[in-house]
């Protein structure tokens, strides 16, 4: 695992689509390779799709507030 997110080059701007499952197969596959041995990147991913899961549970009411 890389400890340094200065190193190498890494995958948060996709994160969102890899969240979403807006990827094309090959860009899921290097998200999914680098997400293993990246823990800053992993836990950025983590994060992203405990946003989306909590975006979802809002309602259109929700948002007129």
């Amino acid at each position: 695992m890389t400890a340094d997110p200065g190193e190498g080059p890494h995958v948060r701007q996709l994160l969102g689509a890899y969240v979403l499952d807006a990827l094309t197969e090959g860009e899921a596959r290097t998200v999914a390779r680098h997400l293993r041995g990246c823990d800053p990147c992993a836990a950025d991913y983590a994060a992203t799709a405990e946003a989306a899961e909590l975006l979802a549970l809002l309602r259109e009411e929700d948002l007129l507030e």
